[in-house]
């Protein structure tokens, strides 16, 4: 096993008397690729927005390399730059082009300079099928071309740990394909990925560890052997046995 990049200890998140997340643990080492499964509402995307700290946890710890990253000299700018995210939603600028928006962030944070934002933006944009389209505005794209050039933007910044947050849930299902090919390519050149995700297919044949939360608690986790073809919780055999019996 590779060094631990992220710990999350007996997080918990609550909006007023609601208690989103409940005692949360669990790790994420070098070169791992974790998926989080569970139906709606069970906190899988609030846990990734704690991790990005787009929410503050009410309690518990999130470490980064051991450091709780509520302190990190730098504050979450300079976080976000080592731990990306890929949102469902894109989240492209929409009045800058292609290559626009995959350089402003490391000219900004990282204080790159053009030529060599231009060229990691170049590098990525390429891997991910989207150079041709580096002068077009996200309007003139299809959903799963902006979600190709989302990713190509959040490698652009070199993280050491990239948070997918149900990057094929807005896309036509014949443009999840194309995504789930690329995150696929990055899981087999050793990008540590945390996945929140309803793609079962890529948790179990992808992923090297499924955590399955329910009611905002992690149920179940382990190899996606054991979890899918062995689950030991009743709820855990529920969920799967729609996909399993498939």
């Amino acid at each position: 096993m590779g060094e631990k990049i992220l710990e999350i200890r007996h997080l918990s998140k609550s909006f007023g008397t609601n208690e989103v997340l409940r005692d949360i643990d669990f790790s994420v080492s070098k070169g791992d690729v974790t998926s989080i499964i569970g139906a709606s509402g069970s906190g899988k995307s609030t846990l990734l927005r704690c991790i990005n700290l787009l929410e503050t946890p009410t309690s518990g710890e999130i470490l980064f390399h051991g450091e709780d990253i509520t302190k990190i000299r730098g504050g979450a700018p300079k976080y976000r730059a080592k731990v990306g995210m890929v949102f469902q939603s894109f989240n492209l600028f929409d009045n800058m082009t292609v290559l626009k928006n995959c350089t402003v962030g490391q000219k900004r944070v990282l204080k790159r300079k053009s030529a060599e934002a231009k060229e990691k933006a170049l590098y990525y944009l390429e891997k991910v099928g989207m150079a041709p389209y580096i002068d077009a505005k996200p309007r003139q794209l299809s959903g799963g071309q902006k979600q190709r050039v989302a990713i190509a933007r959040a490698l652009a910044m070199d993280p050491e740990l990239l948070l997918f947050d149900e990057p094929t849930s807005a896309l036509d299902p014949e443009m999840v394909g194309e995504v789930l090919s690329v995150m696929k390519s990055l899981a087999e050149n050793d990008m540590t990925m945390l996945v929140v995700t309803h793609e079962m297919a890529f948790a179990r044949d992808v992923s090297n560890h499924v955590v399955y939360m329910n009611s905002g608690v992690i149920c179940e986790e382990g190899a996606p052997r054991d979890i899918f073809n062995s689950p030991q919780r009743q709820e855990t055999k529920d969920f799967l046995s729609r996909f399993l019996n498939g």
